[in-house]
């Protein structure tokens, strides 16, 4: 493990914990502490523990953050209520996707944005330059904290540890709470497809709070979950990952993410995304179901019987579901549900099926 790797305020718990660590976009992070088999069906279960503290968690703020923020991304941040989330994204002019993030209208004049890892110093920059000056743009990753409680169990959990009143916290939706004592953004947002939380807090309350949680779920089964689970909860979900679904080379209308477009506004991306909508690319992004144990992986060619149609961004076992699943670029003629095609898995051609997103719907 290189030295220059940084490290979250709950590097130590991990390390004691016996977690399996790992290098992840310039951070140290926990890839498992049991099985991923383990960790991924407690959350589908029951609940798991996330340490997110190495996403990008940046302030916007001042009179003109709203402005800021509608000039910077493709969504309008100026419409978002107060204590109100958005999924939203930052686009290069050309409309390629820079990241993926979740804006957090916390005041009037107060915007948390949260990013990926990876590309924490793009839009950290890219915000500071797009809001020409106007604004405060701080980078607040390494002063804070970020934990996940994520399942079926979660909320009862939380309302062990806190007297807020966790029935009015909708989704995609944050507030300012203390849970066993610690003050924190609690926000109803996650990446697994199940019911959870995300708390944001000082960095200094992160070791107590996430010992605090872990103590209130040990009797309904919650364990700390690393990396590795992560990413088939999210895929089992249908959620798209940067550097897999989405690129600097995809934009949002070949994620099938149009939606979170708002084109009757300005900002940096808006003419070339407004000609991507009139004259598609005829890549589109799917869902593959296939047969049996051997799965796709990201970079296996997606085949029909003319020959190469794409490529898969990502593939799985799926752990739930007990078979094969993928997401993948393909060409927009072959991607209605139901179309039969093939993918390359390690030299063998492998039956799949074009589905409907998502693979894995929660029980209601």
């Amino acid at each position: 493990m290189t030295t220059d790797l940084l490290r979250t305020p709950l590097y130590a718990v991990h390390r004691d914990a016996g977690a399996a660590m790992t290098p992840f976009a310039g951070w140290e992070m926990p890839l498992r502490y049991t099985s991923d088999l383990a960790e991924h069906a407690a959350v589908r279960e029951r609940a798991g523990l996330f340490d997110l503290s190495h996403m990008a968690q940046i302030e916007v703020s001042g009179p003109g953050a709203a402005g800021a923020l509608d000039r910077a991304l493709v969504s309008r941040s100026s419409t978002l209520a107060v204590g109100k989330a958005r999924y939203t994204m930052m686009v290069a002019p050309d409309g390629g996707v820079l990241d993926d993030l979740i804006v957090y209208r916390l005041a009037e004049t107060e915007f948390l944005v949260v990013a990926n890892a990876a590309n924490r110093t793009v839009v950290l920059d890219e915000l500071t330059v797009r809001s020409g000056g106007e604004v405060h743009v701080a980078d607040r990753t390494e002063a804070r904290a970020l934990i996940a409680l994520q399942g079926p169990v979660s909320t009862d959990v939380l309302a062990s540890l806190t007297d807020t009143d966790l029935a009015t916290l909708k989704y995609y939706a944050s507030m300012h709470a203390e849970v066993a004592g610690v003050p924190v953004l609690l926000a109803r947002t996650g990446y697994t497809g199940e019911v959870g939380f995300e708390l944001s807090v000082p960095a200094a309350s992160a070791v107590p709070l996430w010992s605090a949680l872990l103590d209130a779920g040990a009797g309904a089964g919650v364990v700390p979950c690393g990396l590795a689970c992560r990413d088939t909860l999210r895929l089992e979900a249908g959620m798209p990952l940067y550097g897999h679904e989405l690129s600097r080379d995809v934009t949002p209308y070949e994620a099938n993410l149009g939606r979170v477009v708002d084109l009757e506004h300005d900002f940096v991306g808006r003419d070339a995304l407004a000609d991507r909508k009139e004259h598609p690319s005829g890549t589109v992004l799917v869902g593959l179901a296939g047969e049996g144990r051997r799965a796709a992986r990201a970079g296996s060619t997606v085949l029909d019987g003319d020959g190469a149609i794409g490529t898969v961004t990502s593939g799985v076992l799926s752990p739930t579901l007990g078979h094969p699943v993928a997401m993948a670029l393909i060409e927009g003629a072959r991607a209605a549900a139901g179309t039969s095609l093939e993918v390359d898995v390690r030299g063998k051609r492998q039956p799949v099926t074009v589905v409907e997103l998502p693979f894995y719907r929660r029980p209601r």
